[in-house]
């Protein structure tokens, strides 16, 4: 129902909403830019040549929603109040109070991320249909007070991931199955799906995720987009629905690297309901992340390929080898220095332990209790995990449960501790040992390295284990020829021609303003984004003095 919602509201409030916000006489000749690339500094541009208004953006991004989402499943709600926010943020910049250089812009969130509106907060699941946290996130009160423009809730992996051992990556019980748009039924990767593919096909400017590991990394390099997962404590997690507070992080998603730093600087901070922030090096003084986007931002780096991981990669996927190796070559003359075999030592070791997936299942015990207790609606009762579980497997709605089941939650229940448990301090030890020294850490110091570089597909699990960032950029696509192959469940493609991967540059905490300047200074000098061809495409545009067209 959610597309004929978008339309009723689009085409109601179209006539009554531009009559005195809309359509703005331009003061200087305006070039339209076509909304699946225009990045935030050409929309801020726009707004600020009277070009167009945000009313205008918001409906033509309401009209492309509506255009792909019955059939690509990415947004799972709009925000009833969009409208009202976009003509405050008109008025706000036509008295000459912009809020800064997001002011005006339209944004979709995960529905991980607590709003206290009129939205859910339900990581896809019905089972939180109908709770209410008691405040806004914090990365949400950021974006608030930096003029950005809710417009709704995207669509993600029931639970992010965090569930079943037989789903599929983008499905959760209220929106169905998520598709990426480069091949019919492409895998969209998870658990970031909706935002990584609304934002690759223009729904809104830039979307946020999350990541406890690879839910922005993957989506991003699977979807033709830039995803920053940042370093634990570097984004507030308050009132987002947890999994585990040792590993997850709120990120941007963009189409470039510069939007999704733009973004990083809006929602990164200290923030005293969320301690691990309080760890942050920078307090209330951080990095200007925009302005570390410089071509020379490779010059005299070294930069590590761990060497057993890459070779670990299945053989099948020779064109993300071949394209990692050209990679090398375009980084090597921009002025990085490449180490080859900066290996992480327990790689092996790690393939062949569960500590590190005991952890983050042990924390979802311990962290989830303590979110719904602060719930101030709470309509399903649910205290616990069992609670949750028992829920799914009572109201099974929608090729819930039992097709898709429930192996996580029992094994976590089933290991009878929480992560206040004596065996929990052993197990952590062990996890961060495979990320630290034998890991991401202990390659970048032995190698005194600034990163190390991946293909997305391989790249966070490692230093998801010790919170550290990571920044995924298109790298290419599988070429015409490639043999189609699907996910285990034999419901989405994950290999075909046209199907887009990624590469990502990892560091050491806290030093996203590094990663990103390595990152755009490649991202420029491959622009593999624009190159790419989708099967799937919005149309809707906005055009000066006529607001939408199709």
């Amino acid at each position: 129902m959610l597309h004929r919602y978008i339309w009723v509201v689009s085409t109601i409030l179209l006539g009554t909403c531009t009559a005195t916000f809309g359509f703005p006489s331009p003061s200087v000749d305006c070039t339209s830019v076509p909304l699946i690339d225009a990045t935030v500094d050409q929309l801020q541009q726009g707004l600020r040549q009277k070009c167009f208004s945000s009313v205008d953006l918001v409906t033509a991004y309401l009209s492309r929603i509506y255009e792909v989402n019955s059939s690509l499943h990415t947004v799972l709600e709009i925000n009833p109040d969009v409208y009202g926010i976009a003509m405050r943020m008109d008025m706000e910049r036509r008295h000459g109070n912009p809020r800064g250089p997001l002011h005006g812009i339209p944004i979709l969130i995960k529905d991980i991320i607590g709003t206290r509106d009129k939205m859910q907060t339900a990581m896809g699941s019905y089972a939180l249909i109908g709770a209410q946290v008691p405040a806004d996130a914090t990365v949400v009160t950021k974006l608030r007070e930096h003029g950005l423009i809710i417009m709704g809730k995207t669509s993600m992996s029931e639970w992010a991931n965090v569930r079943s051992s037989n789903s599929s990556n983008g499905w959760n019980a209220r929106g169905g199955q998520t598709y990426g748009a480069y091949y019919p039924k492409q895998d969209p990767s998870g658990s970031s799906s909706g935002s990584a593919v609304s934002t690759d096909l223009g729904l809104v400017a830039v979307t946020l995720g999350s990541e406890t590991s690879g839910s922005i990394l993957l989506p991003s390099g699977l979807n033709n987009v830039v995803g920053i997962k940042p370093t634990v404590g570097l984004t507030s997690r308050y009132m987002v629905v947890p999994i585990s507070e040792r590993a997850d992080t709120i990120g941007p998603i963009g189409r470039t690297v510069k939007d999704a730093a733009l973004m990083l600087q809006a929602i990164a901070g200290p923030d005293p309901k969320d301690n691990y922030t309080l760890a942050s090096p920078f307090s209330d003084h951080l990095p200007d992340y925009a302005a570390a986007c410089n071509l020379a931002g490779l010059q005299g780096k070294r930069i590590g390929i761990p060497r057993n991981v890459l070779d670990a990669m299945d053989p099948t996927v020779e064109a993300i080898r071949t394209a990692f190796d050209n990679a090398v070559t375009i980084l090597q003359d921009a002025g990085a220095t490449i180490i080859d075999n900066a290996n992480y030592t327990a790689y092996t070791n790690y393939t062949q332990s569960m500590s590190p997936s005991i952890v983050v299942a042990v924390d979802f015990i311990s962290n989830l209790a303590a979110y719904l207790a602060q719930l101030t609606r709470n309509p399903n009762n649910l205290h616990n995990l069992s609670s949750v579980r028992d829920f799914i497997q009572n109201h099974p709605v929608l090729e819930d449960y039992p097709s898709r089941d429930t192996n996580t939650w029992d094994m976590a229940l089933g290991a009878g501790i929480d992560n206040q448990s004596p065996e929990f301090w052993a197990l952590y030890q062990e996890s961060l040992y495979f990320g630290g020294e034998g890991g991401l850490l202990g390659a970048l110091a032995r190698n005194n390295l600034d990163a190390v570089i991946l293909p997305t597909i391989l790249a966070p699990e490692i230093p998801a284990l010790v919170g550290a960032p990571g920044i995924s950029v298109p790298l290419g696509a599988f070429p015409e020829g490639t043999p189609v192959q699907y996910n285990s469940r034999g419901d989405l493609v994950t290999a075909a021609p046209g199907v887009p991967f990624g590469i990502s540059f990892l560091g050491p905490k806290w030093s996203e303003e590094a990663l990103i300047g390595m990152a755009y200074a490649f991202e420029q000098r491959t622009l593999v984004r624009g190159s790419l061809e989708r099967h799937v495409e919005a149309r809707t545009e906005v055009r000066v003095g006529r607001g939408v067209f199709t």
